[in-house]
């Protein structure tokens, strides 16, 4: 039984509205606002005539805000490096041979060449921005507007960063840390529906395990992507400071789940070519369902363990190594009796006897 599009679509969107009123996220919007509203009000009184400028302090504090602290100082500093650039540029025309026809659009050219080189980052658009505002904008007080421009930029930039030290976002170790145990959790429920699966008539009444096997590779991408910006969470964070949460064996969880997730996705593709008969399909013998069945159920216990040094862990184990020897046997048997030992029963059981050492405790221990 497939999901719909529109009820995919319509869970969609019911998780992108929890996370935009998350507590990190409502957080975010409150500094964002408050660090806007300082560049405003502070704006008007800067010295000269960069106080003709006013508007480019909120816009400036606006993109230095970021989840983390570290990265909004390296997305602030990349912004003023492409708009100093920019400036450069249009400060070079205007010097030489001055805004014209062609070199409006030449020095424009340039900008976009010099953002692709990956030497500005997050301040790539910003240098033919730049080069186009003083050019046009800034017209005869290209001078001036150039100095309220930049100056007004790097005082939004600068109360950005302040607000953003000053009330610091939590470190995300914890958020990535729970999202690693919900995937352990999702590797189990998936090898349930395996075992579920075979034991039932065929083919089965439902089949979304099967779908769902491709979308392992892509939680684990995005579950390290969010334990490496939980790492940059923690740099140079106060919040961080003192506090237990090196990230360290949730690196190793992760790496271990992900070795995981490939072998129960390996098992499920066999499984579901013979099942439905696709041209890759291999033949199930007809006695190894119900073995195959308890030890799928057995290993994925296992898997969701989260202490594997507690004593419900010990027995899981246990009953899952005798699971997956009763499988061995079997198949044994019944490859000397039919002279053939290919089949998804031996690929299965080589894999959950290799998962389940992948998730006993000298894999998934660390250091408290």
């Amino acid at each position: 039984m497939k999901t719909s599009p529109l009820r995919t679509r319509r869970s969609g969107i019911a998780r992108s509205l929890r996370e935009a009123v998350l507590p990190a996220r409502l957080l975010f919007v409150a500094k964002t606002t408050l660090a806007v509203g300082l560049a405003w009000t502070i704006a008007p009184h800067m010295p000269g005539v960069t106080d003709e400028y006013p508007y480019y302090a909120p816009l400036g504090a606006l993109v230095s805000m970021y989840p983390t602290l570290m990265g909004s100082a390296k997305t602030s500093l990349q912004t003023l490096l492409g708009l100093a650039t920019g400036i450069g540029l249009a400060t070079l025309v205007i010097l030489t041979i001055g805004p014209t026809w062609w070199t409006v659009p030449l020095v424009i050219g340039v900008g976009v060449l010099l953002s692709g080189t990956g030497w500005f980052g997050a301040g790539r658009e910003y240098v033919p921005i730049a080069a186009l505002f003083v050019l046009v904008v800034g017209g005869q007080d290209a001078d001036d507007y150039s100095l309220g421009y930049l100056t007004q930029m790097a005082v939004g930039v600068v109360i950005g960063l302040l607000v953003n030290v000053l009330i610091a976002p939590a470190p995300l170790t914890n958020a990535a840390e729970a999202r690693v145990d919900a995937f352990r959790a999702q590797l189990g429920s998936h090898l349930h529906d395996i075992g579920s699966a075979v034991s039932e008539s065929w083919p089965p009444e439902h089949q979304q395990w099967a779908d769902d096997a491709a979308s392992l590779a892509d939680t684990a991408a995005e579950l390290r992507s969010e334990l490496a910006e939980a790492d940059e969470s923690r740099r140079g964070n106060p919040r961080a400071w003192g506090r237990r949460g090196d990230t360290q064996h949730i690196h190793d969880e992760l790496a271990t789940l992900d070795r995981v997730a490939h072998l129960i996705r390996d098992i499920s593709d066999a499984t579901a070519d013979t099942i439905w008969d696709r041209p890759a399909a291999l033949p199930l013998d007809p006695t190894l369902p119900e073995p195959l069945s308890a030890a799928c159920h057995a290993v994925a216990e296992v898997i969701a363990q989260e202490d594997p040094s507690s004593s419900e862990s010990h027995r899981e184990r246990g009953e899952a190594a005798r699971a997956i020897r009763r499988l061995l046997e079997q198949v044994d048997d019944r490859t000397f009796d039919v002279r053939s030992s290919m089949g998804p029963g031996v690929l299965t059981a080589m894999h959950l006897r290799r998962i389940l050492i992948l998730s006993g405790g000298e894999a998934r221990n660390h250091d408290d």
